[in-house]
């Protein structure tokens, strides 16, 4: 995808070199845009970029049909013809796929762009430049000078990334999008490292980022841990920031397919056969939803598929993707689908969507602070990390608290205590939701890298289980 051709000049080439079956070709320009900074000081920046390019090639045969699938990083013109010519051969190879289906045609998801509106299938790739941390970086520079007067030891990264995908088939599907994803991650230690506080804010264009803000809030968690008490294992009521909850209910939704739910083989499945929708997960009137065109969650409005899985489908790229409920008003009202699994589990097509907003439709929806001030006795966490599944039947996971558990006592935070690790399902979890903060966008620290646009709310949870008292710090 060099030699001067453009992505779409690629899966031109691309589709027109599969003279025999049918082809997807998806070619991707990725640009990115990165600063970073340890104990004060800027260390390095910098930008890259990079292409890929995925011929999906099918084989009819008879009912069926047979898949080969080849993608390749830094294809030159000259080399599109041999990629094609490896997925076919692949195709012929290949036994009958369970998911075959016919592709999607023209004209059926309409364009939405970077910016929210339409841009052009001709329109250039959209890039990231060094530029866009402009700003964000002279911020920073006026911050860390004062962490540094105050005692505090500031360490992150600030990275930006923007991927224009081309999506054509040989149906005739001609389909683009554009994809900003940028993210800070701030931690703040004390001087002597005893004390550390961690926060991050994931964003569109850097705009919405206010370094000087998280550095106070920082700071304002390390003179909490000045205090520290030492807690037993056990369960506790437990205050959850958004990003914590955005870690747990985003692997719940990862979880939630609805074939292995048909299966019999997730936290999904109903004991006597089928899966769980419908059924309530939560007494308060909360929703789980996904919408490509959320404001400021904005993401594909279409299936992109480089391979099919249980829940996805090579032939489903180019459907269109809309607002969709994972859970409604407390009750399980969708898993994720292809076409195929659809069919299979006898349930509706409801695609994977690369975003998640979690919130509640109780009036007065409290904020964190709030939450703390009502607070008699309980723990109110930072983050968490290491996070991994123990039993897919109840959803159970396992992982670490990590840079601040506080104990929160007659509505004021009063020291820092140990670290736990933590035995859950937020499947579980949802039915001990004692009450639902006002949802907000947030950085899912744990899945911060494959998942980034995430709305949720803080929440409080009876008897979360710190299973036992961990030493990591």
């Amino acid at each position: 995808m060099s030699g001067g051709m453009t992505p779409q000049e690629t899966v031109e080439r691309a589709l027109a070199a599969a003279r025999t079956g049918e082809c997807v070709a998806i070619a991707e320009e990725t640009s990115t845009a990165n600063l970073r900074w340890a104990g004060n000081t800027l260390t390095t920046n910098g930008v890259s970029r990079s292409r890929q390019l995925t011929v999906i090639a099918i084989d009819r045969r008879g009912d069926g049909a047979a898949v080969g699938v080849v993608s390749r990083a830094g294809v030159r013109a000259g080399q599109i013809d041999d990629v094609v010519a490896e997925a076919q051969h692949a195709a012929a190879e290949s036994a009958l796929a369970e998911d075959t289906g016919e592709l999607a045609g023209p004209g059926e998801p309409a364009p939405f762009g970077m910016n929210g509106g339409g841009v052009g299938w001709d329109a250039p790739p959209a890039r990231t430049e060094i530029g866009v941390l402009r700003g964000f970086a002279a911020a920073l520079g006026q911050t860390l000078p004062v962490a540094e007067a105050a005692g505090r030891k500031l360490y992150g990264f600030a990275e930006h990334q923007v991927e224009s995908t081309f999506l054509g088939s040989t149906s005739g599907l001609r389909l683009r999008h554009d994809q900003p994803t940028g993210r800070v991650e701030l931690n703040a230690k004390s001087a002597d490292l005893a004390r550390s506080a961690w926060t991050g804010v994931a964003t569109r264009d850097f705009t919405d980022v206010d370094i000087a803000t998280l550095d106070a809030g920082l700071a304002g968690r390390l003179d909490w841990a000045k205090r520290t008490v030492a807690l037993p294992a056990g369960r506790y009521q437990t205050l959850l920031p958004p990003t914590a909850v955005s870690d747990l209910l985003t692997y719940m939704y990862w979880s939630a397919g609805a074939k292995d739910a048909a299966d019999g083989r997730t936290v999904f499945s109903k004991a006597r056969g089928g899966t769980r929708i419908g059924e309530r997960l939560c007494d308060q009137p909360v929703t789980l939803s996904s919408d490509p065109r959320a404001a400021g969650l904005g993401c594909a409005p279409f299936v992109i598929a480089h391979a099919s899985g249980s829940d996805s489908s090579v032939f489903d790229n180019g459907l269109p993707l809309g607002p969709t409920d994972w859970v409604r008003d407390g009750s399980l009202a969708a898993l994720v689908s292809s076409r195929h699994s659809a069919a299979a589990a006898g349930v509706p097509v409801t695609p994977a969507i690369d975003n998640l907003t979690f919130a509640t439709s109780a009036p007065g929806a409290p904020s964190l602070e709030q939450m703390i001030a009502s607070t008699r006795y309980g723990l109110l966490l930072t983050c968490l990390w290491y996070i991994r599944e123990v039993d897919p039947q109840t959803l159970l996971l396992t992982g670490l608290t990590r840079d601040g558990v506080y104990l929160v006592e007659n509505g004021e935070v009063t020291g820092a205590v140990n670290n736990f690790r933590f035995n859950e399902s937020p499947v579980g979890m949802l039915g001990r939701l004692l009450e639902v903060g006002a949802t907000e966008p947030t950085l899912p620290r744990e899945w911060g890298d494959y998942f980034n646009r995430a709305a949720m709310p803080p929440v409080r949870i009876d008897a979360f289980n710190m299973s036992s008292v961990s030493q990591a710090s």
